[in-house]
């Protein structure tokens, strides 16, 4: 087993390292900001607003769930280990300055998920249940055409078993773990009941999903920043230094302190960019499998809806999660992941935080299982027909109850793996479908110019 895992480990470092995926996931970023003329920087005021009429009732329009339920579904999916875990992870190894690199992955990926969506929403069908269904593996086929349908298939594949790792076995043993340590449950309760709420949840479909997810969410989130808030007022005097720390970080790299053994200005730029990506996914092509079900008629507005899910989830949910690290001191205790974040939460709450954290995480993993339970039955949809979901959706089931009470180790690093064999395919159709984007972009904008803040897009 050992041998299959450091095999793993090396191709993971190869599609993960600095010749391949980082580099390309930053350009296709900063391609399609230039692109757009930094639209998603622009119009995140016009984003909210387009949110927030999300909310009503969108039935009219061709889709089975609202605007705001699809973003929810898609956030249900990507806000999880990684606002916690992740953060933490990318201190640990790459010091303050990750954080920084962190902002800037996402800065470009909110161009990213804007164009994900945007070709999702354009290329979308109904599938032989009435349902509207898309992502890359559709806008692969139907926009780029049959001598791409290899490449389409390839990433259903890849984002099929994916699923099973970063969306749900990862998952259910990070609950378990927390809750074992924190309240000494074992993991076989933990993971039946997961598996069991899960079950009657997912059984539902994605308008289910969609309405728990629109629920809990923004729930969740609402009680994290309320705690990290808090945490920073308290600590307001600290936090001019931790800005600058990360910002000279960023660039002279971190010297050991405390339990931190140092990292250099690379590391800084690779654990960002890697734990910046695993948080919010921009890029990987699981979020627009959900924006797809969306009630809309517009792809431009469904994708101003969606590049707020890159902005909620790293720009701000993730930085909250570092400034308090690095105001506490806890990101020089040696310790690493969840562990890191418990503790910074706990100083910095009088030893209630680490509550917040055990909560939060529980939360945060049990809706991103949900999210990507949809993404993967509709991956092997794709592939095997409609027929498939029902099997799909037990394995999934029973998944999350392995996931546990295992040893993940293998699990981790496949799925690394995987999710960096999806995003390859998402990646060179946005690079090519990118004239449509611009070109729906600039007709909705031109059609629209009272909302422009110039006549370009």
């Amino acid at each position: 087993m050992n041998w299959l895992l450091d095999k793993l480990n090396t191709l993971s470092g190869i599609i993960w390292g600095e010749y391949l995926l980082i580099p390309l996931l930053a350009f296709v970023g900063v391609y399609l900001t230039i692109g757009l003329h930094a639209m998603p920087w622009r119009k995140i005021p016009l984003a909210f607003q387009t949110l927030w009429q999300g909310r009503e009732d969108s039935s009219k329009n061709k889709g089975d769930i609202s605007p705001f339920q699809a973003l929810m579904t898609a956030l249900s999916a990507t806000v999880g280990t990684g606002n916690i875990a992740g953060v933490a992870t990318a201190i640990y190894f790459g010091g303050p300055g990750a954080i920084f690199w962190m902002w800037v992955i996402a800065i470009f990926g909110m161009a990213t998920k804007y164009a994900e969506a945007v070709l999702a929403v354009s290329y979308r069908e109904t599938d032989a249940l009435g349902n509207y269904v898309g992502g890359p593996m559709y806008y692969i086929r139907n926009g780029l055409g049959d001598n791409w349908r290899w490449m389409a298939a390839s990433f259903a594949f890849f984002a099929m078993i994916a699923a099973f790792g970063i969306g749900n076995m990862v998952q259910s043993n990070s609950v378990a773990d927390e809750i074992n340590s924190s309240f000494s449950v074992p993991a076989w309760v933990t993971g039946t009941i997961m598996a069991a709420l899960a079950a009657v949840v997912i059984i539902g479909g994605v308008k289910r999903i969609a309405q728990v997810a629109a629920k809990l969410v923004p729930f969740m989130a609402a009680i994290y920043i309320i705690a990290a808030l808090a945490i920073i007022l308290l600590n307001l005097e600290k936090l001019p230094a931790a800005f600058l720390l990360i910002i000279e970080s960023a660039f002279t790299g971190s010297a050991a302190s405390g339990g931190f053994l140092g990292a250099s200005i690379w590391m800084a730029i690779r654990w960002g960019f890697a734990r910046g990506i695993f948080s919010n996914e921009s890029g990987l092509g699981s979020a627009p499998i959900a924006h797809a079900a969306a009630q809309t008629n517009d792809p431009v507005k469904q994708g101003m809806v969606a590049m707020l899910g890159t902005f909620i989830d790293t720009l701000i949910l993730c930085s909250l999660t570092a400034f308090v690290i690095i105001i506490t001191g806890a990101w020089e205790s040696g310790l690493q992941g969840a562990p890191m974040t418990s503790l910074a939460f706990s100083s910095g709450l009088y030893g209630y935080g680490n509550y917040v954290v055990s909560f939060g995480l529980i939360l945060f993993a049990f809706t991103t299982i949900l999210g990507w339970s949809y993404y993967g039955e509709r991956c092997a949809s794709y592939l095997f027909g409609t027929k498939i979901i029902i099997y799909y959706r037990i394995l999934w089931i029973i998944a999350i109850f392995i996931g546990a009470i295992v040893e993940l180790k293998l699990v981790w690093t496949f799925a690394d793996v995987l999710n960096g064999l999806m995003a390859l395919p998402n990646l060179v159709a946005l690079l090519l479908l990118s004239p449509i984007v611009f070109s729906k972009t600039r007709q909705y904008f031109n059609k629209n110019s009272k909302w422009s803040l110039t006549r370009k897009i």
